[in-house]
């Protein structure tokens, strides 16, 4: 069977004059940013070049756009039958929108204006943007079983990855530095592990080239994915945009601040070390122009340039540097991914994201945590109409970067499979739904239990309780049927419930597929980052 994505096919002639709008913005023949080809008067953006992975789908909806001189016919021809034709308006800008062959390959595209380039070695399948921070850029050659996984990888020659060039910048650039690579022993070490874990799976799934565009980068908040459109339209994002222009217009004396506080403490952590006392807190460095950490800078410099490749979905892993604002994150997050949807005027395409793993060092008692508040944004982003969140609560390490990515890719797999490809699969372990009180037990009810609900381990683990003086204490918790039943003798009549609630828990709730319960509480009290802006 040959699985297609469930995307929205809805660009319109309005919408066409409108990318063409945006595209403007380049110049007559002078496109933003490096283009790969070009003959005498075509200019291609480097996405659209050898090796690549155009969708699938019916219909001339896959868009191929680029630059030549004002008022010239372009014409474009494909090995596997179609001719298409356009021309190039004032300002040198042309896109036309082709039906693609069927899943597979190889093909050869022609583009001319009388001048012809010849692109080889397309394949047609789903294409993916994989985009985050850290622990989407983090590399296969950096993941466990690194060296069997490269060896591994020439066995997927369809899967192909473009990694967008790092660029902050605070204007729209329509072009990147980038290229896209053949999955082989060569080049697979450093494609992006959760991407490339992601897409080995589709691909012995579904049978089906892959196509990764990778655009992350390391430490990134939210708001540089966003565009300044987007930040201004919402009042909850005023002190992010404030915040940077108070820090630019200060730069000067912030940098030399951080310089001198930098030396100070590069002074003193060699001799705590040695002693074995505690470091102080790193001085931050001051978020002015240039950033990567910049409000709309990644987005106008590693999410436009790639506007409007046809795709069918994104997967997502970010959300640490954005945990000390987590409850802002419940409205910027769904604000991003309405952003990049509306940009890419493909509809609701489907948008999978990773939940922040565990981290760090293990609570004795129960306490207050942003890491669990911005793990409970993420998980109330699943309101968004055609989102999914692989759970990872299980597989992280005291190092923020976890090196068990395989999983991580599996687990946003599995959401693909079932939601975007209609395979019926157990895809989401338990996901808290309610609780009843009955004396002094509390009774939680849950979705996405697939075969029964599981303790990994002889007991469950996790589980704190509460009574109206809202003090938290362990409890003890008992699978009972489709139920869990939480309890404790401190506690005589319960009014909350919060299970693995804590930057690092101890937990072991699962479905019987084996995929862990998210992190959830009963309450709504007031957290650790509710005033944060």
């Amino acid at each position: 069977m040959n699985y297609v994505c469930k995307r929205h096919s809805v660009f319109a002639l309005t919408i066409l004059s409108g990318i063409v709008l945006v595209l403007s913005g380049c110049g007559a023949g002078t496109p933003a940013g490096k283009s790969t080809i070009s003959s005498a008067g075509i200019r291609l953006p480097s996405i659209i070049s050898d090796n690549m992975v155009l969708q699938q789908g019916e219909g001339d909806n896959t868009p191929i756009w680029g630059w030549a001189d004002p008022g010239k016919k372009i014409t474009i021809t494909a090995s596997w039958g179609g001719k298409w034709k356009a021309t190039s308006d004032a300002n040198g800008n042309w896109m036309v929108k082709i039906k693609p062959g069927k899943a597979g390959g190889p093909y050869e595209m022609t583009i001319s204006d009388g001048n012809p380039i010849t692109l080889k070695n397309i394949l047609v399948g789903e294409v993916w943007v994989c985009s985050g921070q850290s622990n989407m850029e983090f590399t296969v050659k950096q993941a466990n079983n690194s060296a069997q996984e490269i060896a591994d990888a020439n066995n997927y020659p369809q899967i192909r990855s473009f990694n967008v060039g790092r660029k902050v910048i605070y204007t729209p650039m329509h072009n990147c530095n980038g290229k896209w690579q053949v999955c082989s022993s060569q080049t697979a070490g450093n494609f992006t592990a959760v991407g490339y874990f992601f897409g080995r799976e589709l691909n012995k799934q579904l049978n089906v080239p892959i196509g990764l565009i990778h655009t992350s980068w390391g430490g990134t908040p939210a708001e540089s994915w966003m565009s300044r459109e987007y930040l201004e339209n919402d009042p909850n994002f005023q002190p992010i945009l404030k915040r940077f222009e108070e820090t630019s217009a200060n730069i000067v004396e912030l940098k030399k601040k951080y310089r001198e506080e930098m030396q100070k403490y590069d002074s003193i952590s060699p001799k705590l070390k040695a002693e074995g006392k505690p470091l102080p807190p790193r001085p931050e460095e001051p978020i002015g122009p240039g950033h990567a950490y910049s409000p709309t800078g990644l987005y106008n410099g590693m999410i436009v340039p790639i506007l409007p490749y046809g795709i069918c979905g994104a997967i997502w892993y970010q959300g640490e540097s954005n945990a000390w604002r987590a409850y802002q994150y419940r409205t910027l997050f769904p604000a991003m991914i309405k952003n990049w949807r509306d940009a890419w005027h493909q509809g609701d395409f489907p948008f999978y994201f990773v939940q922040l793993a565990n981290y760090d060092e293990v609570n004795p008692e129960p306490v207050e945590s942003d890491w669990a508040e911005l793990r409970e944004a993420q998980l109330m982003t699943l309101s968004v109409p055609n989102t999914g969140m692989a759970v990872t609560i299980d597989i992280g390490e005291k190092d923020i970067h976890p090196k068990n990515k395989q999983d991580v890719g599996k687990r946003l797999a599995l959401w693909a499979l079932a939601k975007t490809y209609g395979k019926n699969i157990v895809y989401s372990g338990p996901i808290y739904r309610l609780m009843e009180v009955q004396e002094n037990k509390a009774v939680l009810h849950f979705e996405n239990i697939g075969g029964g609900l599981m303790a990994k381990g002889d007991s469950l683990k996790g589980f704190a309780i509460a009574g109206a003086d809202r003090k938290f204490v362990w409890a003890d918790a008992n699978i009972e049927g489709n139920t869990v039943v939480v309890s404790s003798d401190k506690v005589n009549v319960p009014v909350a419930v919060r299970y693995a609630w804590e930057k690092n828990p101890v937990c072991n709730l699962y479905n019987k597929e084996g995929l862990p319960a998210t992190p959830f509480r009963t309450d709504t009290w007031p957290g650790v980052t509710d005033s944060r802006r």
